[in-house]
């Protein structure tokens, strides 16, 4: 059975756009619709957290929300891996992190050198690796929310630039890409976060593209 890691922040973990609202439930998680969606040749470790940037700090959260530094002691625990599935970069739009969704696009550089070397340095098969654009920011009325994202005209920019910035970065290191816009949408409850129906569309979206990279 393969195994594939899922890494991404509180897309992948299963946030709920309503305002306290409950975490998504387990089947509604696309980590898990993915591996559903793969009929029982591999198993997807879920590993989502919210707040979790490319490779940038947050000190207004707790927790290490740094997803470069804390992907190693994450391989490790669950090496030997098949994939690796990275969707990441939302957060880094808001500008007192970074701003700006082509440096986010080098941020998953870095994580895919990441991968890499922690599995050549542990002579272990390196992993395929897919990056995934996340969707599209859409216009809200929650200012709190979309306040963190630098405003609707900004935030809604930035995050439609996703694509095509991450489709170049994985041009240029040779590993798959995948646009999350293209099968799911925010809820306007919050402008960033998706209802179950949409959190579960991309682990089905990209179920295709793993099948033929996995050979399943």
């Amino acid at each position: 059975m393969k195994t594939i890691l899922a890494y991404g922040d509180s897309l992948t973990f299963g946030a709920n756009p309503q305002p306290n609202g409950p975490r998504h439930a387990y089947e509604d998680r696309w980590p898990t619709s993915l591996e559903a969606s793969l009929g029982g040749k591999a198993r997807v470790i879920a590993e989502g957290l919210g707040g979790r940037t490319t490779a940038w700090e947050d000190w207004q959260i707790t927790g290490d929300r740094n997803g470069l530094r804390i992907l190693p002691t994450l391989l490790a625990s669950h090496e030997p891996l098949d994939m690796v599935v990275i969707m990441l970069g939302t957060n880094d739009l808001k500008p007192s992190i970074c701003g700006s969704a082509l440096e986010a696009s080098f941020g998953i550089r870095r994580l895919v050198h990441c991968v890499r070397g922690h599995f050549a340095g542990q002579l272990l098969t390196i992993p395929q690796i897919v990056i995934v654009a996340p969707p599209h920011i859409c216009d809200t009325d929650n200012e709190d929310m979309i306040g963190h994202f630098g405003g609707i005209e900004h935030a809604v920019a930035q995050s439609q630039t996703f694509a095509y910035h991450y489709a170049r970065r994985a041009s240029e290191l040779g590993v798959a890409f995948f646009d999350a816009s293209t099968v799911a949408r925010p809820d306007p409850a919050d402008g960033v976060h998706l209802d179950a129906a949409n959190t579960k569309a991309i682990g089905v979206g990209l179920a295709p593209l793993v099948k033929s990279l996995l050979g399943l």
